[in-house]
């Protein structure tokens, strides 16, 4: 069951759109390969607002992930395709509907 979370907010440079789109779409595989990461979600908030939230059943999972090959990618990429940092937070999960 999913116990934490991450919820990651992006904000696209302008006319950077849809470089942070494939970005996000090009990081599904590297997700699907995360044996910890209960789910991942890519998600499109609106025009140039973007946020990712992925669960796991504990901290081992949560930190495998913030310390995996999304996080490197997407902050490698930072400085070209965000306004600016990401905002990251890291939410407990209270209830589920699996």
């Amino acid at each position: 069951m999913s116990r934490v979370s991450i919820w990651a907010q992006l904000e696209a440079k302008p006319g950077k759109e849809k470089e942070v789109e494939e970005f996000l779409k090009s990081a599904q595989p590297l997700a699907q390969r995360e044996r910890e990461t209960i789910s991942w979600y890519a998600i499109k908030m609106g025009p140039g607002k973007y946020g990712i939230f992925d669960t796991f059943a504990d901290e081992n999972g949560r930190n495998a992930h913030l310390n995996g090959e999304i996080a490197k990618a997407l902050f490698a990429r930072a400085g070209d395709l965000l306004a600016k940092a990401p905002d990251i937070s890291k939410p407990e999960i209270l209830a589920v509907k699996p």
